[in-house]
């Protein structure tokens, strides 16, 4: 009898080998894809931040600590279509400037601090979160903290301090926040985190966020 042709769709071999071509092709991509991904989150270093202010060029995404002692803007890269963060010169933060590891110790408490108030309960910190509250992720740029005038503090970190210990006392958005027994020392932390989260490039997220700030500027740098 003679040999039948098979079609190569319906051998059972054919796809065999495609199954093991393609899970050992997705194993190798899920291994860069990963590698790349804890490099783009990976923080920086206060010598990286350094360096990158002073030759006027983008940072790393996730900036150091110590960027808390620059100022930090928000503007349109027309290259990237979208806002990124800006690091200019550098500014008190609390009436000092802060050492990478007591910047990063400051930071930690910040974090903790979040985590301890359930703050994502009602915000959203970097796309988490629930959506009661307004988006944490760039507050710290956020114009309202001028238009209350700090609430009677010298600084915008004093007054965004002021605020996170005595909500009711300056409700600045018709949802109040309660007051959450937050002290002195810790809502310093929460302020050196919510700096730093503005700092992070987060690709335009959340969107539509400068046409709150009013900053529709152009520039391909991320230092300036």
């Amino acid at each position: 009898m003679a040999n039948k042709n098979v079609s190569v769709w319906s051998s059972i071999s054919f796809w065999r080998r495609s199954a093991a071509w393609v899970t050992g092709f997705a194993a190798i991509l899920l291994v860069w894809l990963t590698f790349d991904s804890v490099g783009q989150i990976s923080m920086g270093t206060d010598a990286d931040l350094q360096k990158a202010v002073a030759e006027k060029k983008e940072t790393r995404r996730v900036p150091a600590p110590t960027v808390i002692n620059y100022k930090i803007g928000y503007a349109m890269d027309a290259k990237r279509g979208h806002e990124v963060p800006t690091i200019g010169e550098k500014e008190l933060f609390f009436g000092k400037e802060w050492s990478e590891k007591d910047a990063a110790a400051l930071l930690h408490l910040g974090k903790l601090t979040s985590q301890a108030k359930n703050c994502m309960d009602c915000h959203t910190l970097l796309g988490n979160g629930a959506y009661y509250a307004p988006d944490l992720t760039k507050a710290w740029l956020d114009p309202n903290w001028e238009k209350f005038m700090y609430f009677g503090q010298k600084t915008k970190e004093e007054g965004i301090a002021y605020f996170l210990q005595h909500p009711a006392k300056s409700g600045v958005h018709t949802r109040k926040m309660p007051n959450l027994g937050i002290t002195a020392e810790e809502a310093k932390g929460l302020v050196a985190f919510l700096k730093h989260m503005s700092s992070i490039d987060t690709n335009g997220f959340p969107r539509n966020f400068s046409k709150t700030v009013n900053q529709f500027k152009t520039g391909g740098s991320n230092a300036h």
